[in-house]
């Protein structure tokens, strides 16, 4: 491993910072790699053309700065590929990684990749990407179980889970590896470019070393004037972009001769990319709807049983009702089912003796439901129905309902269940035990809760509100505890203004997350609520949409 004197890490990675008018935030981008330390021996900036003040912003940090350089596109190339391929080409350091203007990287990050690299020869080096819902800070790991201690992998057909990150900018490669396999990002306006490339990668079958240190933050502004493209999926024109290069990839595996890897590619589009696009089939217009779902089957096409077979339950049930209808049906149903955890939405049919979909779809089997090989009662896809009524004062009723599941549920002999409120970025955990009363196929439950001191317990700077997700536990006398997030059920979602003791004023709204899980969203105090009041103002002015 080669360090200096001090046992630090001599400079050998070149940080590749793409942007497009995007000068509010690439500054911060670029010091952010700057700020690596001794690892890090130049950082090559591309700006794709931009027409606001990137120009100006990249020109000044250079003046002063001698390990960055940059490269000013006289044209826009339309996509990231493009100036990442022009960042490569301009680097002269042995080790690159690739950072988005919009994003930053953590102090060590390069570090932790470069010593790993070298540790253990390996052309690719990745570690833990954390995506941060700004402005609230919310993180979620991407990927979490592939980083969870180090591991080195020198065949990825081996460790096909590689795939699921497809990734670029959690990873650092050796430049010469990619010079080597002729690897580069697709050209133009190819979105998912990071798709392809992944997969260039992996079929030239490096080593890989993987650390658990978080690497890169990548930043989701939901309400930015431009969304990212992975968040910009209001036109199916998206949809069809992650087709595209999700068959790209495909083939990029089957003309190196890796059937497993081809394999495994297809697994984890059932399991991510479908279920993700599926859970918002209903929120658009029918002229949509048709048009993914004609992208869906023609994709699905090509999928073997085997491949359907490998993928989670939801997933391979969701690809078979599209491959068996030609127009959209039951999108609501698919949505539920699409969710995490996954919901299966009654009415239940049966077909000689078998779960299926529906009576007129007997050709859909809900395989590992009934019968011989069935799921444990704890992994079935219960669905849990939850409504909040607002009571006296600053108390509301929680009232739960769920759902039986081909019997299952009735032989298991559900009998309580653990209510858990926890506020979403934040330790405050709330939890009740209720008793389940038997109705037919159903089971119900009632709880009572003050909100007053579930915004106590929640308690956050004053101009912040509080949102709690709400899950569940049911407890069997056969078959162990089954876990779920509730589903929002009743069509009363308005914000209700309550008096408080402690606050004066306490904001409350019942709202579906985007999976279709109840969620409770407190404004206490009424500097708060009124915040929240004209924040939601603003987005819907920004929606052009009615109040």
């Amino acid at each position: 491993m080669t360090v200096n004197g001090s046992g630090i890490l001599t400079a050998r990675v070149g940080v590749i910072v793409i942007g497009y008018n995007d000068a509010a935030h690439i500054g911060h981008a670029v010091r952010s790699a700057l700020a690596q330390g001794p690892a890090v021996a130049e950082v090559i900036a591309v700006n794709d053309a931009s027409t606001d003040r990137t120009r100006a912003v990249l020109d000044r940090i250079a003046a002063g700065e001698p390990r960055l350089r940059v490269i000013h596109r006289p044209v826009n190339s339309g996509g990231c590929g493009t100036p990442r391929n022009d960042g490569v080409r301009a680097a002269t350091a042995p080790y690159v990684m690739f950072l988005d203007s919009d994003d930053v990287l953590p102090h060590g990050a390069a570090a932790a990749l470069l010593d790993a690299a070298l540790r253990h020869d390996a052309a690719v080096a990745a570690g833990l990407c954390v995506r941060r819902e700004l402005p609230r800070r919310r993180d979620t790991p991407w990927q979490a179980p592939l980083y969870r201690r180090p591991a080195v992998h020198d065949c990825p057909e081996r460790h096909p889970a590689l795939l699921r990150d497809t990734l670029c900018v959690n990873k650092l490669y050796a430049r010469a590896f990619l010079a080597g396999h002729g690897i580069a990002f697709p050209e133009g306006a190819f979105r998912y470019e990071d798709f392809v490339f992944t997969a260039r990668v992996l079929a030239a079958a490096p080593r890989v070393a993987t650390v658990p240190d978080t690497v890169y933050i990548w930043h989701v502004r939901r309400d930015a004037d431009r969304p990212s493209i992975s968040l910009d999926r209001e036109r199916v024109s998206n949809w069809q972009a992650r087709v595209r290069a999700h068959q790209h990839s495909v083939e990029v595996f089957r003309e190196a001769g890796s059937a497993p890897l081809a394999h495994a590619a297809r697994v984890k589009f059932l399991d991510h990319d479908l279920r993700m696009y599926v859970r918002e089939l209903p929120g658009h217009g029918p002229g949509y709807r048709r048009a993914w779902w004609r992208v869906a089957r023609d994709c699905l096409a090509s999928y073997d049983e085997a491949d359907l077979c490998a993928a989670r339950a939801p997933a391979r049930w969701i690809a078979r009702v599209v491959l068996a209808t030609a127009t959209p049906r039951d999108l609501e149903r698919l949505a539920q089912l699409a969710a995490r955890p996954a919901r299966l939405l009654p009415p239940y049919a049966e077909a000689a003796g078998r779960a299926v979909w529906a009576t007129d779809l007997p050709q859909v089997l809900l395989d590992g439901l009934t019968g011989p090989g069935a799921k444990p009662a704890r992994r079935l896809p219960v669905t849990v129905d939850a409504e909040l009524r607002p009571r006296t004062g600053a108390r509301t009723e929680l009232r739960l309902c769920v759902h039986d599941l081909y019997g299952r549920l009735t032989a298991a002999r559900p009998h309580t269940v653990d209510i858990e409120l926890r506020l979403r970025d934040g330790k405050a955990v709330l939890e009740h035990t209720v008793p389940l009363a038997a109705d037919d196929s159903l089971w119900e439950a009632e709880l009572n809760l003050d909100l007053a001191e579930l915004a106590r317990r929640g308690r956050r700077p004053a101009d912040a509100p509080q949102a709690w997700d709400i899950r569940v536990r049911i407890h069997c006398t056969h078959g162990g505890i089954l876990r779920a997030a509730v589903r929002a059920a009743g069509n009363d979602m308005r914000p209700v203004a309550l008096p408080s003791a402690r606050h004066g004023l306490l904001l409350a709204q019942p709202y579906a997350t985007g999976g279709g899980s109840l969620a409770l969203r407190l404004a206490p105090g009424v500097r708060c609520a009124t915040g929240v009041a004209l924040r939601r103002l603003r987005r819907r002015v920004r929606q052009n949409t009615p109040w």
